[in-house]
C-alpha cells in the first residue's frame, strides 16, 4: 500500500486545512479609537447590506485632568436620517440592529461641554463595531444547540463563506447594473450621434439649395 509523501496533507486533511487557514486570515476585527474633542462632533461611515445584523460597544473616557467626566453623544443613523440608536451623556454602551437595505450607516459622536467651563481635553473614545459573522454570538449558539467548539467553528466558518458568496454575489448584480447603464448610455450616444449628423446633413443640404437659388435670383449662375 503506498504511503503518503512526507511533507504534504492527507486528502482528508486539506479542507480542514483550508478552513483554519481562513480562520486565520479572517481573524477578529479590532476596535476603533479616535481623539473627540470638546464642542467637536466627529463621525465614521461604512456602507452595510440588507439583512444585516449590527453590533457595536462602545467607550468615552474622562478627559485627564478633568473631575467633570465624559460628556459626548453617540448616534447612528442610515442615509435617511433614520436614528437607529442614540444616547446623551453617555460614558459606554452596547447597539444593535439589523440593516432593512442596503445602505451607508453613519456613527457619530458629538461632544458637549458643561456650561460655564472653559475647553475641555479630548476625550479618548473607542468604537468596536462589528456587522454580519463577527456580530454573531457563537458561545451563544454553542450553548442553545449544545454544539462542540469544532462545529461551532464549522458554522462559524459555513456562516463565512455564505457571506463571502453574497457579498460575491452583489458584486455580480452591481456589475450587471453598470453593464447595462454603460450599454444604454452608449447606445443614446449612438442615437444622439446619428441624430446630430442627419441634422447636419440636412443643414448642409438646405443652405446648398438656399445659396443656389439666391445666387439664381441674383444672377450671378445659371
Amino acid at each position: 500500500m503506498p504511503r503518503p509523501l512526507p511533507g504534504r496533507p492527507r486528502l482528508g486533511q486539506a479542507p480542514l486545512l483550508a478552513l483554519l487557514l481562513l480562520l486565520l486570515v479572517v481573524g477578529p476585527a479590532r476596535p476603533i479609537s479616535f481623539q473627540l474633542p470638546g464642542k467637536a462632533r466627529k463621525c465614521l461611515r461604512e456602507e452595510i447590506h440588507r439583512d444585516t445584523l449590527v453590533t457595536g460597544e462602545y467607550e468615552i473616557g474622562a478627559p485627564p485632568g478633568s473631575s467633570t467626566g465624559p460628556a459626548a453623544n453617540p448616534k447612528i443613523t442610515d442615509s435617511a436620517g433614520h436614528i437607529l440608536y442614540a444616547k446623551e451623556d453617555a460614558t459606554k454602551g452596547k447597539f444593535a440592529f439589523t440593516t432593512e437595505d442596503y445602505d451607508m450607516f453613519e456613527a457619530c459622536f458629538e461632544s458637549k461641554l458643561p456650561v460655564g467651563t472653559g475647553r475641555m481635553p479630548d476625550q479618548l473614545v473607542i468604537l468596536d463595531m462589528k456587522h454580519g459573522v463577527e456580530a454573531k454570538n457563537y458561545e451563544e449558539i454553542a450553548k442553545v444547540e449544545k454544539l462542540k467548539p469544532l462545529e461551532v467553528e464549522l458554522r462559524r466558518l459555513e456562516d463565512l463563506s455564505e457571506s463571502i458568496v453574497n457579498d460575491f454575489a452583489y458584486m455580480k448584480k452591481r456589475e450587471e447594473e453598470m453593464r447595462d447603464t454603460n450599454e444604454s448610455t452608449n447606445t443614446r450616444v449612438l442615437y444622439f450621434s446619428i441624430f446630430s449628423m442627419c441634422c447636419l446633413i440636412g443643414l448642409a443640404t438646405w443652405q446648398v439649395f438656399y445659396l443656389r437659388r439666391f445666387f439664381k435670383a441674383k444672377k450671378l449662375i445659371e
